[in-house]
């Protein structure tokens, strides 16, 4: 089972990084209805599908590379979900088989390592978050993009990659990956930093406001510059006729690229320390951890010096999947480890 954990992960990170792609390349409407695209299973090419396509959607020109990137997105997020399908039917399956078997006394043998055993509820959960992912997904494009929505989705990929990394580790991925139990609170708050970071980011990315602040370290030449914090934090926005492009404000905007910025500061500062203190305990989750968080913060600032180039913009949401889960190791080795200890 810890095979297809990993094959899952590694499936989840491409789901998250075709995301990412079908979102900064605008392609988050190519096809207007879902499942389906433009009434079809596949985006439409013969000369009689494109009609119909124009016929039923005639507010929406159909653009062949945009729908295509988008059905490619929804394709795999599809077999992601059957993937999840599977581990959870592997799980329910364990689950009995475990209740068959007499206790260990009586077989005369130790009982199984917990990090050996497939837990049950979390894959459950599993098949629970990528059920929902798929309302959002279908949300996304009936709610045109409403940032809202495309956030609360962008967020359950990256939950699903989490906890599905979650998963390998309590099958016994790393477990040399040791971790003082002492480091456990910073551990945790560097967690809920990168979570709030996260978070922050989408919402750039749904407000198109990634660009808002054309210059770097400076916003408009200014240190703190003019902004609307609060129509920039209005989650009670109403779903326009249509989000492609934002609909904000320019001091909106800013407001949510600046915050994000004192974001990314903030980041640095507690997943640094935390860096610090895990090199100096000799801990081999020191290193991984510094070149995730190195190469995020030098992507982000890439992204605004070059102008948000795509496939610079899309591996910030990559690398930041990637700190995500380093931290999720962190927590967990610190925990796992201070218990066993």
């Amino acid at each position: 089972m810890l095979s297809l954990g990993l094959f899952s992960v590694g499936f989840a990170l491409v789901v998250v990084i075709l995301g990412a792609f079908t979102r900064l390349s605008d392609a988050g409407l190519g096809c207007p209805d879902w499942p389906g695209c433009y009434g079809f299973l596949t985006v439409p090419d013969a000369a009689h599908e494109v009609n119909q396509a124009a016929e039923r959607f005639p507010d929406a020109p159909l653009e062949t590379e945009k729908a295509w990137w988008e059905m490619i997105h929804r394709y795999f997020a599809g077999t992601l979900g059957l993937l999840i399908l599977g581990i959870a039917v592997g799980a329910v399956f364990s689950a009995k088989k475990d209740k068959k078997q007499p206790p260990p006394s009586i077989q005369g043998a130790q009982p199984p390592r917990s990090d050996q055993r497939l837990p049950l509820k979390l894959p459950l959960f599993l098949l629970l978050l990528v059920i929902c992912q798929g309302a959002f997904g279908a949300w996304t494009v009936t709610l045109k993009l409403w940032p809202q929505v495309v956030t609360a989705h962008l967020l359950g990929g990256f939950a699903t990659l989490s906890l599905l990394w979650l998963l390998c580790l309590r099958l016994g991925l790393l477990r040399g990956a040791w971790v003082p139990a002492r480091l456990r609170r910073h551990a945790l708050a560097a967690l809920l930093v990168v979570i709030a970071q996260i978070v922050l980011g989408g919402w750039v990315s749904s407000n198109y406001a990634a660009l808002a602040c054309p210059d770097f370290p400076t916003c408009h030449g200014d240190w703190w510059p003019g902004m609307d914090l609060r129509e920039g934090f209005n989650i009670a926005q109403s779903v326009g006729p249509n989000y492609l492009g934002g609909q904000l404000e320019s001091d909106a905007r800013v407001a949510i690229q600046f915050t994000h910025r004192v974001g990314a500061l903030l980041v640095l500062l507690v997943v640094g320390a935390l860096i610090w203190r895990l090199w100096d305990a000799r801990s081999p989750m020191a290193l991984p951890v510094a070149a995730v968080l190195a190469g995020q913060i030098l992507l982000g600032i890439l992204n605004v010096v070059l102008m948000l180039p795509l496939n610079i913009a899309t591996a910030h949401n990559a690398v930041g999947a990637l700190l995500l889960v380093s931290l999720v190791t962190v927590n967990y080795r610190a925990f796992r480890d201070g218990q066993t200890s």
